[in-house]
C-alpha cells in the first residue's frame, strides 16, 4: 500500500501540471487510506505538500507571464488570514467526539473526512462541466470585484483550512468572473495564491501535531517531480479531455469516501 500510495503522489503534481488544478484533491485520501496518516494529521500534511508542489509549479508560469503578482495578493490576502486562523485556532478546539447517529459515533477524523468527500464532489462537478466564463482581453482591462474577492478568498481560505485542499477548482472562476484575468493567466496565479495560503497555513498546525517530516518530504519531492511531469504533457495531450475523465474519477472517490467512513 505503501508503494501504490508513493505512486498516487505522483498523480497530484502531474494532474496540476497536466489540467492546472484537481491534483491537491487527492492529497487527504492518499495520505489516510495509502499512508496510513490519521485524517486530521492528513489536512495539516497535505497544506504542506500542495503547498510545495504549487510553489514549484508557479514558477515557470510566472516565468512565461502567466502570473498577476497584484492579483494574487489581493485575492491572497483574506485567503491566507482565514486558512492560518482556521488551523491555529478552529480545527484544535474541533472535539474529538461530536454525536453519535443511530449508534454512529461521528469523531473529528469521521468530520473531516465527509467535509472532503463533499468538497470531492463538488470539485468534480466542477471538472465536469463545461465551464464557459468570460475573462478580460489584457491586464489593462482588470476591474477588481472588491467585495467579491474578499468573500470568496476567506471562504476559500476557511475551507483549504478544515480539508488541506488547494481549492483551484474555486480560485480560478473567481479569478475569471472578479478579476477580469485571462483563463490561462488565473491558472498560473492560482498555483501561487494556493502556495501562499497552504504552506502559511501549514505554520497554524505547528506545535498541534508531531510532523513525520520524512514522508513529507518524500511525498512533496514525488509530487513535485509529477508537475514536471505534467507540465511536458501537457505539451502533447488535450487537457481539457483529460479534465472530464479525471472529475468522474473524483467523483467516484468522494462517493466512496462517504460510504466508507458512514457504512462501512
Amino acid at each position: 500500500m505503501e508503494i501504490i500510495g508513493y505512486f498516487a503522489s505522483a498523480l497530484i503534481g502531474i494532474s496540476l501540471g497536466l489540467i492546472g488544478g484537481g491534483g491537491s484533491i487527492l492529497t487527504v485520501p492518499v495520505l489516510v487510506y495509502l499512508l496510513g496518516v490519521n485524517a486530521v494529521e492528513a489536512t495539516a500534511y497535505s497544506l504542506f505538500i500542495v503547498g510545495s508542489t504549487a510553489l514549484v509549479g508557479a514558477y515557470p508560469k510566472y516565468k512565461q507571464g502567466l502570473v498577476n503578482v497584484k492579483t494574487a495578493i489581493i485575492f491572497g490576502i483574506p485567503s491566507i488570514i482565514a486558512v492560518f486562523l482556521t488551523r491555529k485556532l478552529l480545527v484544535p478546539a474541533i472535539p474529538t467526539e461530536l454525536f453519535s447517529v443511530g449508534g454512529l459515533l461521528i469523531t473529528k477524523s469521521i468530520l473531516m473526512m465527509l467535509l472532503f468527500a463533499v468538497l470531492m464532489v463538488f470539485a468534480s462537478v466542477s471538472m465536469i462541466k463545461d465551464q464557459k466564463v468570460g475573462s478580460a482581453k489584457n491586464n489593462a482591462d482588470q476591474k477588481f470585484n472588491y467585495p467579491m474577492i474578499l468573500l470568496e478568498g476567506a471562504v476559500v481560505g476557511m475551507l483549504t483550512g478544515l480539508v488541506g485542499a488547494g481549492g483551484g477548482f474555486l480560485i480560478i472562476p473567481a479569478l475569471v468572473l472578479f478579476t477580469g484575468l485571462p483563463m490561462k493567466e488565473a491558472v498560473g496565479t492560482s498555483l501561487l495564491i494556493i502556495a501562499a495560503k497552504s504552506l502559511i497555513g501549514f505554520t497554524g498546525d505547528l506545535g498541534h501535531f508531531e510532523m513525520n517530516w520524512s514522508l513529507l518530504i518524500i511525498v512533496s519531492s514525488i509530487a513535485i517531480a509529477g508537475i514536471f511531469l505534467g507540465n511536458y504533457l501537457s505539451l502533447k495531450i488535450d487537457g481539457a479531455k483529460l479534465k472530464k475523465g479525471f472529475g468522474w474519477f473524483v467523483l467516484v472517490m468522494g462517493v466512496y469516501i462517504i460510504i466508507k467512513e458512514l457504512f462501512l
